[in-house]
C-alpha cells in the first residue's frame, strides 16, 4: 500500500554487525513488540514485514540503553514506524466493525456443527480478533496509548518515554481512547456484561462468511499442545469466561497474538540481510 511504501527517516547506515549482537537484541524483546504492533496494524503480514524494519533501525542506532531499559526505547522504535507508515486516521471504524459483525442475523448453526477443538479455536480467534478490530478504530496515538497500558501493561511514564510524549499528553490520549472503546463495548459485548447483545457464538457464522475470522478446516493446530491458551472463550484451558466488566482487565487477558511458523527465524535472518551482520 502507499504508507507501507513510504520511506523510513531513520537510515540502517553504520558498520555491520555481529549476529550474535543481533540476536541479544531480538531474541528477549521480538515477542513483546510483536504484541504491540499486530495490536496497532490488525495485520500478520504487516506486523512481521515492520518488526524486521524495526529491529534493523534499532540495531543500527548508536542510543541503546542499557537494560532495562531496552524494551521502551525498542517500543518508541516500533511506535515511530507505525506512525510514519499508517495512515492518521484509522483504516476502520465502529460503524464498519458492527456492520461486519453484527449486520446480519445471529448463526448457532455453525457452532453447532464443529467439533470441540474447533469451536474453542474459532471463539478464542473471534475473541482476539474482535477485540483487536475494536481498538483498531481509534486513532493512532490513542491506540498507541491503550495497547501500551492495558495489553502490554507499561507503567505510565515507561509508557510515555515509549510513545515520545509527556505524561499529560500519554493520559490524555489514554482517556480518550478507553472512553471510546468502553462507549462500544459497553452497551454490546457479552464479555463486559452478559445480558448484553453481542454474543460469540452467534457471531462465529457470521464472521467466517464476511472472512472477520478463517475457517479451521480437519485437526487443531493448537499454539502450545500442552498449556492451550484458550477455553470456551480464550481465558484457560476448560474455563469459560467469567464476564470482567472491567474492560481494561478483557484486554490485559488477551493472549499474545501468535506469528507465521518461523517468523523468528525469518526475523533474525531479516534484520542480518538489513544490516549486512557477519
Amino acid at each position: 500500500s502507499l504508507h507501507d511504501a513510504l520511506p523510513i527517516s531513520m537510515g540502517v547506515m553504520g558498520p555491520p554487525v555481529d549476529r550474535a549482537q543481533l540476536r541479544s537484541l531480538v531474541e528477549p524483546h521480538w515477542r513483546r513488540l510483536y504484541n504491540f504492533v499486530f495490536r496497532i496494524t490488525l495485520d500478520r503480514d504487516r506486523c512481521e514485514r515492520y518488526l524486521i524494519d524495526i529491529f534493523a533501525l534499532a540495531a543500527a542506532r548508536p542510543d541503546r540503553p542499557a537494560e532495562p531499559a531496552v524494551e521502551a526505547w525498542l517500543l518508541g522504535v516500533a511506535n515511530a514506524v507505525c506512525e510514519e507508515r499508517l495512515p492518521r486516521q484509522p483504516e476502520v471504524d465502529f460503524d464498519l466493525l458492527d456492520e461486519t459483525l453484527r449486520g446480519e442475523a445471529t448463526r448457532t448453526d455453525v457452532v453447532r456443527s464443529l467439533s470441540d477443538p474447533q469451536r474453542d479455536f474459532l471463539l478464542w480467534e473471534l475473541k482476539q480478533g474482535c477485540m483487536t478490530a475494536v481498538i483498531n478504530c481509534l486513532p493512532p496515538g490513542e491506540r498507541a496509548a491503550f495497547v501500551v497500558c492495558h495489553v502490554l501493561k507499561l507503567a505510565d511514564d515507561a509508557a510515555a518515554r515509549a510513545l515520545g510524549i509527556t505524561e499529560s499528553a500519554y493520559k490524555v490520549r489514554l482517556s480518550r481512547a478507553r472512553k471510546k472503546v468502553g462507549d462500544y463495548l459497553a452497551p454490546r459485548c457479552e464479555h463486559v456484561n452478559p445480558m448484553n447483545p453481542c454474543h460469540c457464538p452467534a457471531r462465529v457464522g457470521t464472521a467466517l462468511h464476511k472472512g472477520f475470522i478463517g475457517k479451521v478446516a480437519g485437526q487443531v493446530s493448537l499454539r502450545k499442545p500442552t498449556d492451550i491458551p484458550y477455553g470456551r472463550y480464550g481465558t484457560g484451558l476448560g474455563n469459560d469466561d467469567a464476564p470482567m466488566r472491567d474492560i481494561a482487565a478483557i484486554y490485559g487477558n488477551l493472549p499474545e497474538p501468535e506469528p507465521s511458523p518461523g517468523f523468528d527465524a525469518r526475523l533474525l535472518e531479516g534484520v542480518a540481510v538489513r544490516l549486512g551482520a557477519r
